[in-house]
This record gives C-alpha cells, structure tokens and sequence, in this order.
C-alpha cells in the first residue's frame, strides 16, 4: 500500500511528504498517525517543519500543525515553505506559554518586550512578540523572535561566537554575537516612500563577521555552527 504522509528529518526540523490525491480529512487521520508512531524517536524536540506535496490554504496548514502537537510531544517552532512568497512563516502555536524553562529548547517567553523592558538569560529563548526600540535581550545561547525587532539583541552573551538570531521582521538597534556586532544598514523604503515586505532573516558569524540573510530551507540545510 502506498503510504500517503511520509516523514524526512532534515538539519533544522521535519519533512511532512503528503499524498496530493487522497481526501483532506484522511490526510489529517494519516498525519495523526505518522507523528504517534514516531513519537519515541522524535521525543520532545523543537523544530521547523516543512509541509510539501500538496497545496493548502492557511487553516488546513494549522489544523496539520495542530495534529501534529497533538499527537507527539514536538515543539513547532515555525512552519518552512518552498514557495519565494512564503518562505518562512513563524506560527505562534504554543499561545500558552510564558517564560517556561525546558532542558532541550531553553525558554519561551509570551508577549513583546517594550518601554526599556529587558530579559537576560543563560540559556536559548524563544520569545513570542515584539523586541520593541529601547528594550533588549541577552541569551548565552540562541535568540528566536516570532515577531519584529527594533531593539537590541545580544547572543553569546557569555563570549561564544557560535550562536545565531532569528526574527521574523529583523531592523534591530543593536545586534551582536559575541564580541561581535552588525554593522546596521538603514532601513530602505521604495519610490513611494513604503517599507518593503519584511522576511524572517538570520544572523550568524562566519570568519570573524556578523552576516544577516533572508531564511530559506537550502541555508539551514547547510547551516553550520
């Protein structure tokens, strides 16, 4: 028998390979089962997930999500898609949570950082708002924001350079790893004096540098610290 929904891990998180043929509520039956059965080796992780084979609106895509943290104990982290428009959409999915500490993913903090407000942490945060001008974060370790940035963000606060920061909307004041910082460009508008579209971007080190790029699954694939 054909299997319909087929699970590839990659560098950064999971695959989900559906059948484009079959109705959307056995998909949903199949994904359900796929994620219990492979509960024990994915175990509690935090991922990105990568949704491929068929076209689905918005909704089927968070009632796929669902499922799947329904019937597995993954954290998903954002949701990764081929298509240039797409590219990455970050999906707030735990709206539960408020800085909760977990062993493997570091902490989650729920709601956006304003008026001088700060967090300081040893650990990799994942912070679900904005990073508003004025506030900060400083992680030991890693920084994802699932919202935009304005502030200041510092990753291997403790002196590594073998970190990164990811935000969806990235126009940060400050933005260092390490001993090192980015050097900040202004932020561009167009003819009409509009921002342009903002796309979740990563900032990591590489030779002695602090580089910023557009995300797109053939850079984590390679991704390397």
């Amino acid at each position: 028998m054909k299997n319909s929904v087929i699970l590839k891990s990659f560098s950064s998180g999971i695959s989900v390979i559906m059948d484009s043929s079959i109705p959307y509520e056995e998909l949903l039956t199949e994904i359900a089962t796929k994620f219990k059965d492979a509960d024990k080796f994915f175990k509690d992780a935090a991922v990105a997930v990568s949704l491929e084979g068929r076209k689905l609106t918005e909704k089927q895509e968070r009632e796929i999500l669902d499922v799947i943290t329904q019937n597995s104990r993954i954290k998903v982290l954002c949701l990764m898609g081929r298509d240039e428009d797409k590219n990455i959409k970050f999906l707030g999915i735990q709206n539960n949570l408020n800085l909760q500490k977990d062993e493997n993913c570091g902490q989650f903090y729920k709601g956006s950082l304003c008026d001088g407000q700060s967090i300081e942490t040893e650990r990799s945060i994942i912070i679900l708002g904005d990073v508003c001008e004025g506030s900060s974060v400083y992680s030991s370790k890693d920084i994802v924001i699932l919202g935009s940035v304005t502030g200041e963000l510092h990753a291997g606060a403790g002196g590594s350079v073998n970190h990164f920061i990811v935000a969806l909307d990235m126009h940060p004041s400050v933005l260092k790893i390490g001993p090192l910082s980015l050097k900040i460009q202004p932020e561009k508008t167009t003819f009409w004096g509009r921002k342009p579209k903002s796309t979740p971007m990563i900032a990591y080190t590489c030779d002695g540098e602090v580089l910023m790029k557009s995300i797109t699954k053939e850079l984590l694939d390679d991704f390397n610290l």
